[in-house]
């Protein structure tokens, strides 16, 4: 379930909710009640100002750690330093060029964790990989004359027709740049 707030769209907007509902029910009731119920000026003293504020600082804080520390093991650093060190890890070339794809390889295997590096021969693309279902799994950009291949380590866990596209426009025929590989 926790994978769902850091793995698509509606997660995040379900995590930024949880933030926000409580925040919001606590600023409409003082609101409401400064408007309506009491509007007079407030009769707290100096001294549990500063009591609240350094309350609020703390909490602030915390939440904040928090949520950091949970999300660690979701970082795409730490997933693929973990995906890397797997001890059968496949190279595989990619070679992007005038809306086209070249690859050493296209036929996988569920379970297998790749190497996939990539490189550009004449201008900016990039490489996005999508799920047999339509979703994102991640993208590279790939830019020519840097004299390095972008990399990434994936593991694929389910089977199917997985596929490759450029996002990045590279001109006229760039919406026909894309290609797909199989997973068995």
């Amino acid at each position: 379930m926790i994978e769902a707030l850091y793995t698509n769209a509606w997660g995040a907007f379900i995590f930024l909710l949880m933030l926000q509902i409580p925040f919001l029910i606590v600023f409409f009731h003082i609101v409401n009640k400064k408007t309506f119920v009491d509007p007079e000026p407030a009769k707290t003293s100096p001294e549990k100002y500063s009591k609240y504020r350094y309350g609020w600082v703390v909490f602030a804080i915390g939440v904040f750690i928090v949520v950091n520390v949970a999300s660690i093991d979701y970082m795409p650093t730490i997933v693929e330093a973990r995906a890397a060190s797997a001890p059968n890890v496949q190279d595989v070339s990619v070679t992007a060029r005038a809306w086209a794809f070249e690859f050493s390889d296209t036929e996988f295997n569920v379970g297998d964790t790749i190497r996939i590096k990539a490189q550009s021969v004449d201008t900016v693309h990039s490489f996005a990989l999508y799920h047999p279902e339509g979703d994102l799994l991640f993208t590279m950009m790939l830019m020519p004359g840097t004299g390095t291949d972008s990399a990434v380590v994936h593991t694929f866990d389910e089977p199917g027709e997985y596929t490759i596209r450029c996002l990045e426009y590279c001109g006229i025929a760039h919406h026909n740049m894309k290609r797909s590989f199989t997973v068995i």
